[in-house]
């Protein structure tokens, strides 16, 4: 349970200095950092699951959604006891694995969250996750491509779980029923990228490069790789919608939800409703695809 006192705040007998409380971080939400503060503690069961044992990429704005921003990999300074770092080739990460933890780069103004796809002292991947990229800012078809993707996947016996990006995209996300290699997951990503893209050439693309991808919707294969990062399930975003990274049931994407319709403000009342929906979805066995394309 948490008490303020004086610009602070107590959590699990730390105590966390609150800076500027009624700053307006999503001007268009009116969410203040006291707000975000407050929402942040709703999402920390959730959010902790899928940070926890992860070397942590935050974004900061110190002044807003609209203000200057930076990436924070090496921990800020001053660094309270209670913090807990993971170094990982000269970089010391935070170790978000604690509320007093999450509240302190909650008063940092760090609005995103991106843990790393491997554990903590581990080089394999924890799960397996394919990006679904729109070229366009505004894509009215990104729910139809994720649908056929679900399609091709179901073909394939993989049972993914969609969850929105945050910001325009969606990814699908396999919990894993063993442990693989970032090699043999990008060899399944590619054989489903070049299935999709010869299947439907008008909508989906495996262009790296986005100036050479049109209208195209990108199957991103690649960013699954040791060493990067990918917008955390439950992670707010730094968008005009306050909006948060939010699983999806499959009848939601048939339905066409917008990405923007899940947000730190409904967030709380939506996991009361559904649960992680993540944790519901069994982990799967890849196998039988590997045994199919050859990487075994």
């Amino acid at each position: 349970m948490a008490t303020a006192v004086k610009g602070s705040v107590t959590v699990e007998g730390h105590e966390i200095t609150i800076t500027n409380p009624e700053k307006l971080l999503w001007p268009e939400r009116g969410i203040t950092k006291l707000i975000y503060l407050e929402k942040l503690l709703a999402l920390a069961p959730y959010l902790l699951k899928y940070c926890r044992d992860r070397h942590l990429t935050t974004i900061r704005f110190p002044n807003g959604i609209h203000g200057k921003s930076f990436y924070q990999k090496n921990n800020p300074e001053p660094l309270p006891a209670f913090v807990r770092l993971a170094p990982l080739d000269g970089i010391d990460y935070v170790h978000l694995d604690s509320i007093p933890t999450l509240l302190w780069l909650g008063n940092l103004a760090c609005l995103e969250f991106h843990p790393s796809f491997h554990r903590i002292g581990s080089t394999l991947p924890a799960e397996w996750l394919i990006d679904i990229d729109p070229s366009l800012d505004h894509e009215p078809r990104i729910m139809k491509a994720v649908h056929l993707i679900g399609e091709a996947l179901d073909k394939m016996n993989i049972r993914a779980v969609p969850k929105t990006s945050g910001a325009t995209g969606v990814q699908l996300y396999v919990p894993l029923a063993k442990p693989y290699t970032f090699e043999q997951l990008r060899g399944i990503g590619h054989f489903l990228g070049k299935y999709l893209t010869q299947t439907y050439p008008k909508l989906f693309t495996i262009e790296r490069l986005k100036k050479n991808r049109g209208d195209l919707i990108y199957v991103d294969y690649l960013q699954h790789w040791y060493g990067k990062t990918l917008s955390s399930p439950y992670t707010p975003r730094a968008r005009e919608a306050a909006s948060v990274s939010a699983p999806l049931e499959w009848s939601e994407v048939e339905a066409n939800v917008d990405p923007r319709d899940f947000h730190l403000l409904n967030m709380e009342e939506r996991l009361r409703a559904k649960g992680d929906l993540i944790e519901k979805s069994p982990p799967q066995s890849l196998d039988h695809v590997l045994s199919i394309i050859g990487g075994t």
